[in-house]
């Protein structure tokens, strides 16, 4: 996409050694009032962000907000504090704040930093940095675009829940007393639209978003609006269905959740708190044996690639789950000193996982399904993680002879996480490319699905 932009000169390096100057200068300060350990994060985010509805504008936000966060640890005590003044008095009492609350805690085994033989040593450019500097006005304008292009598609587009434009950047420093200092900066932008067909108890809403790295990655503003219309009138006059048991295939939007409750089961938080229903699975084959995924932190230009995680632990690409058998853990260091095992570079989370497919697109996915549920949409928290137990309430289309035959809404659909997970017959090559979980629609065998009766 190309987009009219008004250049500014990039200061981002400059304001990225400032705050890692100031990380130096708050650790030296944590070490000299007698802490064992000390580690600083400064943080400094810019953005844009517009809402229309109605060809109207609603709101215009700029925003710029920073944070500086100082932990320390005297032995096994930890005491943390923050801060967004930069004045040094504000930094001096953050700093002392951070200490008497350590003073005054009980010692924790598994507190303190990572192992400083694990920090990372290389820090290649992940081409993670696409500033798109663009004005408030610009901004209404490609809003107003979207929104109308939507509106404009089809007469069923009663409404409009309205279109907005979003853009940011992020820049970081992590900084400990191992010697380890870490930068980071990215961007992320997005244009979205919302719609709603149809009038009274027969209304429905839908919509369309593109988001990325870089404003060139995302959708056109008219494309996206003209998608947001087609799958509102999609919907319109949905169907429920019998109750019973029906394959069901997870759009890839929606599939990522089902990588979601993966990842929170296998959790070092939720691991050590035995408040999972994957306990003591590392090891074990839980999905089909052609099953895989890889965690890729390093990728170039990933949603969320980093050559560190948030204790300055360099990550690595490795997997998570291969031929089915759950190879690991989602750890940090203090996680993993509660189960005696060593963390995985997840602190803060996962960086990019690719969920190998073993079937074609979204087309040969419906075809291939013959008959079943479509699932667009998911409603409610019906999970329980403790025993995996899963019900949640949902809308999409009922596949009749391998196409779409109409829209289903008022539907619940229920099962248990590790049967659902052992019962995945296919991931398809569709993969939705807004998000870090790069999975394709999943088709389940089998599943219950609760409707009229």
């Amino acid at each position: 996409m190309n987009a009219i932009t008004t250049q500014t000169p990039d200061n981002s390096r400059a304001r990225l050694e400032h705050l890692a100057e100031l990380s130096q200068r708050l650790l030296e300060r944590a070490k000299a009032r007698g802490a064992t350990q000390a580690e600083v994060s400064c943080s400094e985010e810019t953005g844009l962000n517009v809402n229309v509805r109605m060809g109207a504008v609603e709101t215009v936000e700029s925003n710029r907000d920073r944070g500086i966060g100082v932990t320390v640890y005297f032995g096994k005590r930890k005491g943390s504090a923050s801060t967004a003044d930069l004045r040094e008095e504000s930094l001096d009492a953050t700093v002392e704040q951070a200490c008497a609350i350590a003073r005054y805690t009980e010692d924790d085994d598994a507190a303190g930093l990572a192992d400083p033989e694990l920090m990372a040593r290389e820090f290649p450019d992940l081409d993670l940095w696409h500033p798109w500097t663009v004005d408030a006005d610009r901004a209404v304008d490609l809003a107003l675009a979207c929104e109308a292009a939507g509106r404009d598609a089809n007469p069923k587009i009663e409404n409009s829940d309205g279109a907005s434009v979003g853009t940011g950047e992020s820049l970081s420093v992590y900084a400990n007393s191992h010697g380890f200092v870490g930068r980071e900066r990215d961007t992320q932008h997005s244009i979205g639209c919302a719609l709603i067909a149809g009038q009274g108890d027969g209304m429905q809403r839908d919509g369309w978003y593109s988001s990325g790295l870089a404003y060139a990655d995302l959708e056109t503003p008219e494309a996206i609006g003209k998608r947001a219309a087609e799958r509102t009138v999609a919907r319109l006059q949905p169907r429920s269905l019998p109750t019973g048991e029906y394959p069901v295939l997870f759009a890839a939007e929606i599939a990522r959740s089902l990588i979601g409750h993966l990842l929170g089961a296998v959790s070092g938080g939720a691991l050590y708190r035995r408040a999972s229903f994957l306990l003591d699975h590392a090891g074990k084959q839980i999905f089909p044996s052609w099953f895989s995924i890889e965690e890729q932190p390093l990728l170039r230009r990933g949603l969320r690639s980093s050559p560190f995680d948030a204790e300055g632990v360099a990550t690595r690409t490795s997997p998570l789950v291969q031929d089915g058998v759950l190879q690991r853990y989602v750890l940090g260091s203090y996680s993993a000193r509660k189960l005696g095992l060593q963390t995985t570079a997840n602190a803060g989370g996962v960086y990019n996982l690719k969920v190998a497919a073993n079937a074609g697109g979204f087309e040969s996915l419906i075809g291939g399904m013959a008959r079943g549920l479509l699932v667009t949409e998911l409603m409610g928290q019906g999970i329980n993680a403790v025993t995996g137990d899963y019900s949640r309430g949902a809308a999409g289309f009922w596949v009749e002879n391998g196409v779409i035959a109409y829209p289903v809404d008022g539907i619940t659909i229920a099962g248990n996480l590790k049967q659902m997970f052992a019962n995945i017959e296919a991931v398809g090559s569709d993969v939705d490319p807004r998000s870090h979980i790069k999975v394709g629609s999943i088709l389940i065998g089998k599943m219950m699905v609760a409707g009229e009766e």
